[in-house]
């Protein structure tokens, strides 16, 4: 049985691409990788630079140094979900939306669940 991956579960090709780039670009940053099943993602922390915040979702790649708690994976989760949804197009939605409403005001942030994040409204 093969393992699924949130952000390729839906079989496009954009989606599985930054996938597979995410997780070269961990590896060149020597990150630890390793696939969570419970959340359908792959978690590379150890990171020492090469992300934004306490981590970053690419694809279906969370990076991070070493925030990985229960509640943070199912908030990047869900950002894996909105990278399937619109592919390579999701990264420009993501940051035009946060320039013009950053942080707890990004709707992106919101539909992922800002307590789990770990924003402050």
């Amino acid at each position: 049985m093969r393992t699924r991956v949130r952000s390729a579960a839906r079989g496009r090709f954009q989606a599985k691409l930054v996938t597979y780039t995410a997780l070269l670009y961990a590896r060149l940053w020597r990150a630890d990788i390793a696939f969570d099943p419970e959340v359908r993602l792959y978690v590379a922390s150890g990171m020492r630079g090469g992300f934004g915040r306490g981590g970053t979702t690419i694809g279906g790649v969370y990076l991070t140094r070493k925030n990985v708690s229960r509640a943070v994976l199912r908030h990047e989760a869900v950002h894996a979900d909105q990278w399937a949804r619109y592919g390579l197009l999701f990264a420009v939605r993501y940051l035009v939306e946060e320039s013009r409403r950053p942080g707890a005001q990004n709707r992106y942030e919101i539909e992922a669940g800002l307590d789990d994040g770990g924003y402050t409204r």
